[in-house]
This record gives C-alpha cells, sequence and structure tokens, in this order.
C-alpha cells in the first residue's frame, strides 16, 4: 500500500507534509488525530481523511479531484418526474446525527464495510455543532429517506457521503444543495474521488493544481457557518 516511498506518520500536533508528496494513489500521511483543527487544516489544505477499521488513519491529496459546478448538477428523467410531482420535502441541519448514521450504515458496490466510523462519526458531529459541517434531509410521507453531510468552509463545500431508502433520494439531495449553494454564491462541491454515478450527475475532474487554485478563491471568502436554513440566501 505504501510502496517503496516514505509515508510521513504524524504526531497529533505536526503539520501535514506538501500534497506534492502524495503517492499515486493520493495518499499523503497516516495518524495524527480527527480533531476539529487537523480536519479544516485538511480541507483548507486540499485533504481528506479516508481510511477503514484495519488501518490507522489514512489523508488523501490526489492528483486529480472530482468536483460539481453548483450549477451544473444534471436532472435525470425520474428524478425530474419527482421534484415536479413533489415527491419530497427537504430541511437543512435538521437532523445530522441521523443523516450521518445512516451513510455510515449504507452498503455499496465494491465497498467491505464503512470509512465512516465511530470516531469519524463522533468527529463530523463536533464539526457540525461548530457550524462547520452541514446535512440536506429528504422526506416522504414524514419518513428520512435520503440525505447527504459535508463540511463547508469559505465558498468549498467538501461533501463526504449521501445515502438514500427510496429510488432518486440522494440525487435529490444532491440536487437541492446545488441549488442553494449557487444561490449563496458557492464556487464548487468537491466530491473527492470520481465514480460513473457522479459523472453521470454532472461531476467532472480537474488536476490538483487547478483544484488548489479554486480552493485558495473559494478561501478568500467568509465561513457561512450553520445552521443552515432553507432560504438562506433570502
Amino acid at each position: 500500500m505504501f510502496s517503496n516511498k516514505r509515508i510521513v506518520y504524524l504526531k497529533d500536533d505536526e503539520a501535514f507534509p506538501p500534497v506534492t508528496e502524495s503517492l499515486g494513489d493520493g495518499l499523503l500521511a497516516a495518524g495524527g488525530d480527527l480533531s476539529e483543527n487537523r480536519l479544516l487544516t485538511a480541507y483548507r489544505s486540499g485533504i481528506f481523511p479516508w481510511y477503514d477499521e484495519y488501518s490507522p488513519i489514512l489523508w488523501y491529496s490526489p492528483l486529480h479531484r472530482c468536483i460539481f459546478r453548483p450549477d451544473g448538477f444534471i436532472v435525470s428523467h425520474s428524478l425530474r418526474q419527482k421534484l415536479n410531482n413533489q415527491a419530497f420535502t427537504f430541511t437543512m441541519d435538521q437532523n445530522f446525527a441521523e443523516v450521518i448514521t445512516a451513510c455510515a450504515c449504507t452498503r455499496r458496490k465494491q465497498e467491505n464495510g464503512t470509512w465512516i466510523l465511530p470516531e469519524m462519526i463522533y468527529a463530523y458531529n463536533q464539526l457540525h455543532k461548530t457550524g462547520y459541517a452541514h446535512s440536506v434531509e429528504v422526506w416522504q410521507k414524514g419518513n428520512l429517506v435520503g440525505g447527504l453531510y459535508g463540511v463547508s468552509l469559505g465558498k468549498a463545500f467538501f461533501g463526504e457521503s449521501m445515502f438514500h431508502t427510496v429510488s432518486d433520494a440522494s440525487k435529490a439531495a444532491l440536487h437541492y444543495l446545488c441549488n442553494w449553494l449557487f444561490k449563496n454564491d458557492f464556487h464548487f462541491i468537491d466530491a473527492q474521488m470520481e465514480t460513473n454515478h457522479l459523472v453521470s450527475l454532472g461531476a467532472f475532474t480537474v488536476k490538483r493544481s487547478i483544484y488548489l487554485k479554486m480552493l485558495s478563491d473559494a478561501m478568500e471568502h467568509s465561513t457561512l457557518r450553520g445552521p443552515w436554513k432553507n432560504n438562506q440566501s433570502q
């Protein structure tokens, strides 16, 4: 996993190495902690945590980054019908703990277990309490049927995970978020690693150097700390 290149094992107070020192798969460092300061520093630097129960905390900064423009979401025919029929209702930051727990319980193709471990759930719940992590909830007939969560800094939103229990509910959550971020002048959503599913929804990849420039521009703006409201821009 680590090839022949030495990966820095972080002490709790040790700074991240330059992102240019990452391996080909994006792995940059291991260790450290999931404190608020560590996580926010990582996001501001183009780094994110991604690991499982069998490894230490691993930090990534891949050579290419998958992103959405807030106005670039592609609405499928089936989703359009459900939106037109008002099949879903939406809230923001009302049930963060339930959303992240549901994301952790979702089983995905080609994945064994989950990377959203109990310590991750605790850390992001803390970020939510301090106004940096946010959720979108999708409801149908009073039941939570989908949602997503992520971290917001400046004019960037760092998407972490989505879930759904009925068809198109996670897509609806992302569509709602994109519209909300567009109305509030956000620059991009960081979707981290490219998948065919994300590309089908309008995501695309950029080189890390371009991403870091976009990130720097987004960080020049103040952070809209939560709780977020459905009509924040109004």
